[in-house]
């Protein structure tokens, strides 16, 4: 299993062209790392629209605090339960977050990183 989670803004383009890159290394028989986890937005407004500082911080505490039903989670952060379940679901729904057999979500990656990069030159 890959360790690490990387979220970051890259154009279309540019992912399709590193899993390009990616396949014909397959292709040829070489030998290919485990890959991380990437989570790619194509604008940072995009990127940060989806993850807010409430989902981010949810995140964080329950990478700290470890594996948790959402009930402990939305006591642990003060927070309303049903406000904790919705950035849960969505934090799911990005491969942040994963739920066990029993119903506890826990992060199942040993870091978690975010690359925006601003102000690059989109080509003509």
């Amino acid at each position: 299993m890959a360790n690490k989670a990387i979220i970051g803004v890259e154009s279309r383009g540019k992912i399709f062209a590193g899993l390009k890159d990616w396949a014909k290394s397959v292709d040829r028989g070489q030998p290919v790392p485990e890959a991380d986890y990437y989570l790619n937005f194509e604008t940072a407004a995009m990127l940060f629209s989806e993850l807010t500082p409430q989902r981010m911080r949810t995140l964080e505490t329950l990478k700290q605090s470890g594996c948790q039903s959402i009930y402990a989670l939305a006591k642990r952060l003060g927070r309303n339960y049903s406000n904790v379940h919705q950035d849960i679901a969505k934090l799911l729904e990005h491969g942040l977050v994963e739920k066990n057999k029993e119903g506890q979500v826990f992060v199942p990656w040993s870091a978690v990183e975010i690359h925006v990069a601003l102000g690059e030159a989109k080509a003509a």
